[in-house]
């Protein structure tokens, strides 16, 4: 590897060159400074009583820390097998730390290299399984996240099932989070398992009572595992959805509900607004009423205003009949209208433009859209009207300009003017030039692209 902190390199150094040139090389490399790069530090240190083994591994791991930086596969897997000696040595005084980078870097290498197969991972994820007992419960659920990844689910599920009666002395009872995380992931693997045989027994006409019972017994499996992580806080959407996809095949709606409630609900939790999006879309999918799925959209606008359920939450809240949902349905879109991602979509300006019409149907309709408003007031106009976004507005999406020109209207008609005419001038420019270029087909040529360049432009 180069040596990163040595002086660079200046051109003109080969001999045979004059003094003249010399001399100018020697006053440039005075002008040029060391690059003092941040280097990583090698992980260990040559010590006063170290060994010629330990100088040896010393120096092999340094070759595979190069080897990995320049994607030599092979150069690495090479030193590899004679760093693996290291498990050996009876004078180490971090035996662990030697195996956890066997392991690291070991399962790098064979990420990366393009002759790996399925025996090499299982062969080398069983010899360091052995070497450290303090990481034997990660190697057990990495390897069978990489048999999961190939298929092989019976494999992986095998894994686990000895990761599950692994035990050693005081170690074990200090892992108990990492048991059930794998007890977890088992559940997991019997819910695949268990949708495997609902595939089978659904491509085939007849009643299998046989298959029925063992996909029964798979869900009995599953469901033990994944309510009990499910009693833990933490974010655990794949095992929450795999659960309830499970209890909605056997018509448990209300036990689905009350899983997808306390995932929500529940205060030890951490905020999670996928917890709040299962839940409303599985009560929408068993039609509960709509004030039921009003509460869960409130509480997701809390966490996520900008949420891709917020036009239907706003939606929503028009079709109810309670009062002040209007008003709620007016700060929803305002709120959306505040990110970049909705300020040109129409169907939010469309619901924008109706609320109004529907609020101007009250006396105080211009106290409640200034109460809304609120912190917007100083800079709401200026972004979503300005003469840029007119232009932009007509040459993109005409439908949309007519939209905001009934908002701007309706509550600041000194806005109105500006907005729309600058509009309907660069429109009517425009096609005033189309309609004269017609008679040119070379003409119309030119306007076209100059059309589609000034819109990049306008994007970047």
């Amino acid at each position: 590897m180069d040596d990163l902190e040595s002086e660079p390199r200046v051109p003109g150094e080969e001999q045979g060159e004059n003094e003249s040139s010399d001399d100018d090389e020697s006053i440039n490399r005075k002008r040029i400074k060391k690059q003092n790069l941040p280097l990583a530090p090698p992980l260990f240190k040559e010590t006063p009583c170290e060994t010629g083994f330990h100088k040896t591994t010393r120096n092999c791991l340094q070759h595979i820390r190069e080897d990995l930086l320049h994607n030599r596969w092979q150069d690495a897997a090479d030193y590899m097998a004679s760093y693996s000696q290291t498990l050996e040595d009876t004078t180490a005084n971090m035996p662990q730390l030697y195996a956890e980078i066997i392991w690291r870097i070991g399962t790098e290498i064979l990420h990366h290299h393009p002759d790996s197969k399925l025996e090499d991972y299982n062969s080398f994820y069983e010899r360091v399984k052995h070497s450290g007992v303090k990481n034997y419960l990660k190697v057990c659920l990495e390897h069978s996240f990489h048999l999961l990844v190939n298929g092989q689910f019976e494999d992986a599920k095998r894994q686990l099932s000895i990761a599950e009666s692994w035990r050693y002395g005081k170690l074990s009872a200090g892992q108990s989070q990492r048991i059930r995380l794998i007890q977890a992931y088992s559940g997991f693997l019997d819910y695949f398992i268990w949708c495997d045989k609902k595939a089978t027994a659904s491509s085939t006409d007849e009643y299998d009572a046989a298959v029925n019972q063992e996909m029964h017994s798979y869900f009995r499996q599953s469901s033990v595992n994944l309510k009990e992580i499910m009693k833990l806080p933490g974010v655990w959407d794949p095992f929450v959805l795999s659960y309830i996809d499970m209890l909605e095949f056997y018509n448990d709606h209300e036990g689905a509900v009350k899983v997808l409630n306390d995932y929500a609900y529940d205060k030890s939790f951490p905020p999670n607004p996928n917890a709040h999006v299962y839940l409303y879309r599985y009560m929408k999918k068993q039609n509960h009423p709509l004030k039921k799925l009003l509460k869960v959209l409130k509480i997701l606008h809390k966490l996520v205003p900008s949420h891709e359920l917020m036009p239907e939450y706003c939606s929503l809240l028009v079709q109810s009949e309670k009062e002040g949902d209007l008003q709620k349905a007016l700060g929803v879109v305002l709120d959306l209208l505040d990110y970049s991602s909705w300020r040109s979509n129409l169907d939010v300006w469309n619901h924008l433009m109706n609320i109004i019409k529907r609020l101007r149907m009250k006396k105080q309709w211009l106290k409640i859209f200034a109460e809304e408003m609120g912190y917007r007031k100083d800079w709401w106009l200026a972004i979503h009207f300005s003469t840029f976004q007119a232009r932009k507005d007509s040459a993109e999406n005409r439908e949309l300009l007519e939209v905001k020109s009934f908002v701007v209207g309706a509550f600041c008609p000194r806005y109105t003017s500006m907005y729309c005419g600058v509009g309907k001038a660069g429109r009517k420019g425009v096609t005033s030039e189309v309609q004269k270029a017609k008679r040119n087909p070379k003409q119309l040529r030119n306007i076209r692209r100059l059309r589609r360049e000034s819109g990049q432009q306008s994007q970047d």
